[in-house]
Formats: C-alpha cells, structure tokens, sequence
C-alpha cells in the first residue's frame, strides 16, 4: 500500500499537484494511466484500494473536507473460483509421502492438519504444543489480527501429531521454539516458504497437475464440508473468516 500511495505522489509531483490538493479527475486520470501500462485489474483494484484508504485518512484528519476518490469505481475483477482438491488427490498426497525419510512422519502430519483442520499457513507454521487438545479433539489456533479460535482436530491428525511429536523429541530444539509444533531438521520452526515446497513436491510425487498450494488444502476443507451439508455460519466460525461473505465463495465451487 506504501509503495501504492508513493507511485501516486509521484505522478502528482510531475503535475504539481500536492496529494491533499488532489481532484477526481487527477485520480481519474492516474486510474487510467496505470490500465494502459496493463496492470492486471486486480492489481488495479489493490492500487484505488489504498487511495481510498488514504483519502479517507485525510479526511479523518481533517486534511481535506471531500473525498475525490467517492466517485472512482474498481475495475471488474470478476470471480475466482479457487482450486479444490478431490479426497482421493489428498489421500494420494499423503500416500506419496516417503516414511522412512526423516521428515516424513512431520510432512504426512503437516497435511493432515491443513487439510482435516482447514488452517491457513501462518496459522499452521505458528501451532503451539500446549494450544492442542487431544482428548477433547481441539486445538486453540491464533488466526488473522492475532484472535484466536478453537479448530477441531481429526483423529488422523492427532495420530499423526502423536507419531510427529515421537520424531520431534529427537530433535536439539533451539531457544524460543519449544513450543512450536512443527520444526526443521535444526530445531527451528518452519517457514510459509518451506511448507509451499513441501506441499509442491508432494502433488508433483502424487502425478496431481492442479495448481496446488497450502491453501488448497483449506479450500478443499470447506468445499467437502459444504458438499456433506455443513452449516455455512459453521463452515466461517471453523475458518476464522471475518465476513460470511467470504465463505460464501464455497458456494461457488459447490
């Protein structure tokens, strides 16, 4: 968003024009300027994003008495279905994981949990040792903007958490992960970027030619739960979603 409102200050600067001195059409036509270098129009509807935020700043502030961005609409962006996973892909994933290796049993854990839990990725490299409740099935996961909810486990992941946990006590795990579920070969906890990598090289062993991400795994969670008839308010509160409007999106796919 900095990066946004810095690319207009500039383009303001050249007409001198200060940002708080800014009209519609200035904006309008900085709007227009950026879709004939064809940006992508979801890109573009980030970009008037954090104008509008910024204006309303200024108007918070009271910077300026009118908001020139009010009259400014997004780009059409239309609908992206997310891609979703069939049971038998995931169970094909989980059969390609390789035991023997040393970070089997914590890979076939880690997709248990994306998928039988529906996490998001952050969610899952931050899980806590002390936040999961095996014999009551749950587990306290801190989600977006720090709030913390109760996501059920399956039997499978705990199963598999119970066997991860065995391999884990043979790791030396360094200062302040203790706690931290799952961890590299060092110790150290995992990284968006190595669960990408995990999950990548999994779907390219399993012969699956989706388009497949951790998040998949979350999508797939909701879609097969909304498809054996789950209640959609169940299918936010299970996710962390903020608005339901978001989880409606699985209606979609369904």
């Amino acid at each position: 968003y900095e990066t946004d409102l810095q690319k207009l200050t500039n383009y303001l600067n050249e007409a001198h024009v200060k940002p708080e001195e800014a009209t519609t059409e200035h904006l309008r036509d900085y709007i227009i300027e950026i879709a004939q270098l064809g940006i992508h129009a979801r890109s573009q509807a980030r970009i008037l994003s954090s104008i509008k935020s910024f204006y309303h700043f200024l108007i918070y502030k009271n910077k300026i008495e009118t908001d020139p961005t009010e009259l400014l609409e997004a780009p059409k962006i239309g609908l992206r279905l997310p891609e979703v996973l069939s049971v038998n892909e995931i169970d094909a994933i989980i059969a390609s994981i390789d035991l023997s290796k040393a970070e089997g049993q914590r890979n076939k854990a880690i997709i248990e949990t994306l998928y039988g839990s529906g996490l998001r990725v952050s969610e899952l490299i931050g899980l806590q040792i002390s936040k999961i409740y095996k014999d009551e099935g749950f587990m306290l996961v801190e989600g977006k903007g720090s709030k913390e909810r109760l996501v059920p486990l399956s039997s499978q992941s705990i199963k598999n958490i119970e066997l991860w946990i065995i391999d884990r006590n043979a790791l030396q795990v360094k200062k302040g992960n203790e706690d931290i579920l799952f961890l590299n070969r060092r110790g150290s906890k995992l990284t968006r970027a190595m669960i990408f990598t995990i999950v990548k090289d999994l779907t390219a062993l399993a012969g699956i030619k989706k388009n497949v991400s951790p998040h998949t795994f979350r999508h797939s969670f909701a879609t097969h739960l909304l498809e054996n008839g789950a209640n959609l308010r169940a299918i936010q509160q299970l996710l962390g979603h903020e608005s339901i409007t978001t989880t409606e999106l699985y209606t979609h796919i369904d």
